[in-house]
């Protein structure tokens, strides 16, 4: 079983930056794709931006420009770093591995703790 940890949320001021860490641990063959999502509140969870294990990466429409999603395949570890921070930036950031097990059948890992972002002066 995969285990997900985030970490680097906080308080900022608008047009500040953050840097968010996720690291997966547990017992898996390999990671495919990592990715963020953030729930703020009363809205439903969305996809902020995800990267491949071969570099491919994504972002919402919303973030893009300010956002840059990265990993370290050795580290089993996804970031994500956060520019230009706007008021409706906040939210509870996730994230998410989409990996294989050692059969090499795929799963979704389970969701973690998240990290709260709130940017406001």
């Amino acid at each position: 079983q995969v285990r997900l940890v985030e970490s680097g949320g906080g308080l900022v001021e608008p047009g500040g930056s953050l840097r968010l860490s996720c690291a997966a641990s547990g017992s898996f063959f390999s990671i495919n794709t990592m990715a963020w999502y953030r729930q703020a509140p009363g809205k439903q969870r969305e996809l902020v931006a995800s990267i491949t294990s071969g570099g491919t990466i994504n972002y919402s429409d919303s973030v893009k420009g300010r956002f840059t999603i990265s990993r370290d395949n050795a580290k089993n570890t996804v970031y994500l770093q956060m520019s230009s921070l706007k008021p409706e930036d906040t939210a509870v950031y996730y994230c998410s591995a989409h990996l294989y097990d050692y059969t090499r059948s795929p799963y979704y890992s389970p969701w973690g703790q998240g990290t709260q972002v709130t940017v406001s002066s």
